[in-house]
């Protein structure tokens, strides 16, 4: 199944001064068979080595020698010498092997005509062990997630409807035949979500159950990994996390919630592993009242995103939707579920270059309370996010928003096609009665990819009504 990110690794590939390039993620996301297909489309030899399966290899990266490091590799892999003009050294698990890590400055400083990649899904934990940190300025980093809602579609053969997102610029005339087609994979797409495993099973399957089965299996595996970076003590508070995480998508964190008789910094401790883990991510509330969003970041409050929407729903003993069930009054109580498909979307607006944050807006006040999803910054500005799981919903935390900062337009997802629209409104604020004007484009959720990668791209994920 094609990643998007193959075409970053090509690009990488071909650039001039090339560092080594850190692929970092959580388990399972498919970051060894992404390297691995990234080498077979470049046609390229991969030196493929999983420091899990040769922890004796410390010793020789240790000397911190590229030429005796990579002789023994030669001798591990067994293709050969090592050939840097159609080959690819490709370091997996490289948190098994901790002196790798450092290594992978000298190898850069003397053999930069080698390209090496290197993977790891607990890396955080290794280095916070260990006296020597990641090599900065001598490596390059790429943070990769589950696979996106356009490369579901096209390891179903939907490539025509991904096209048709991606050229996709005005909301007139936008095809009811393309998003009555989304809507159904959307359905489909929030039962199995992300996870390859659990892709390439639906594609070949259509097996809810068998999907089902992958999910646990992976969850399951998350569990045992716990023992991996986390004291006896710690254990049960991971768990317990681990276990309310899926169910609080959408709401602040609430340490309360978790246990009434663990400390607050008890349980942030749990929160800041499974985060170094990947596994959840924090969406942090900020003032929204400028750019960049995270130095007005508070760190205790904050709402919670797992990994993955498909995780989410098995963790949560979900079932899928049925076709009249999403389409329905149903779904409209199902907005952690849209909330957690945008946003693990919207985590990579940035690029995947840079660590994925992603930030919320709250206002808490005896009649005044307001929050808006998410916050995004486009072109200079900040844009305020709305997620509704139906075809409709009240607008008056975007009212109260534009009235606090003057925003000039607002973002909706929701179930229904394309469309711009110009907002008058009177809000009643904490300073009175406030006349509010902004331009809303709503987008179905489907979009939400695109907007981030437009985002990234043009700088502007609002467009105008005529493109």
């Amino acid at each position: 199944m094609k990643r998007f990110a193959e075409d970053h690794i090509a690009a990488w590939l071909r650039k001039a001064g090339r560092k080594p390039l850190v692929i970092r993620g959580a388990r399972q996301v498919g970051k060894s068979t992404l390297v691995r297909q990234a080498a077979d489309a470049g046609g390229l030899t991969l030196y493929d080595v999983n420091l899990e399966r040769h922890p004796e290899l410390q010793l020789v990266f240790g000397t911190m020698d590229p030429r005796r490091i990579l002789r023994e590799i030669e001798l591990v892999v067994r293709k050969g010498p090592i050939d840097s003009t159609r080959g690819l050294l490709f370091l997996d698990e490289i948190q098994a092997v901790p002196a790798a890590i450092a290594a992978l400055r000298y190898l850069y400083e003397e053999r930069p005509d080698l390209p090496i990649v290197a993977a790891g899904s607990l890396l955080e934990f290794t280095l916070s062990e260990h006296s020597f940190s990641m090599p900065v300025g001598r490596v390059e980093y790429y943070h990769l997630g589950p696979m996106s809602f356009g490369e579901f579609l096209v390891a179903n053969r939907q490539e025509e409807l991904e096209h048709y997102l991606q050229a996709y610029r005005s909301p007139a005339d936008f095809s009811a035949v393309a998003h009555d087609g989304l809507m159904t994979l959307l359905r489909d797409y929030l039962f199995t979500g992300g996870m390859p495993e659990a892709v390439k099973s639906f594609v070949d399957d259509h097996d809810p159950e068998s999907v089902r089965d992958i999910h646990l299996s992976i969850l399951n595996t998350y569990r045992d990994d716990f023992a991996k970076y986390a004291d006896r003590n710690q254990l049960q508070r991971l768990r317990r996390v681990f276990e309310y995480v899926p169910a609080a998508i959408g709401k602040k964190f609430m340490y309360a919630q978790v246990n009434r008789e663990w400390k607050a910094r008890e349980i942030r401790a749990a929160v800041d592993l499974l985060a170094q883990a990947g596994i959840i991510h924090r969406v942090h509330h900020v003032s929204g009242a400028g750019i960049p969003l995270g130095a007005g970041a508070v760190d205790r409050v904050f709402k919670p995103l797992f990994l993955d929407v498909g995780l989410m729903n098995t963790a949560c003993g979900a079932s899928p939707l049925t076709l009249h069930e999403f389409e329905s009054q149903r779904f409209l109580h199902e907005g952690a579920l849209a909330e957690q498909f945008v946003g693990q979307h919207l985590l990579y607006a940035a690029g995947a270059q840079s660590k994925p944050e992603l930030f919320y807006w709250l206002r808490e006040g005896k009649n005044a309370n307001a929050e808006i999803d998410y916050v995004i910054p486009v072109g200079g500005r900040v844009v305020p996010v709305e997620v509704k799981a139906g075809a409709c919903g009240s607008l008056r935390s975007l009212h109260q928003f534009v009235a606090a900062y003057a925003a000039p337009s607002a973002l909706r997802f929701d179930l229904n096609p394309p469309s711009l629209q110009r907002v008058r409104h009177e809000a009643i604020t904490p300073r009175g009665r406030q006349n509010v004007l902004f331009d809303l484009m709503s987008l179905p959720l489907y979009h939400a990819e695109h907007v981030a990668n437009r985002t990234r791209e043009t700088g502007d994920a609002v467009e105008s009504a005529d493109g």
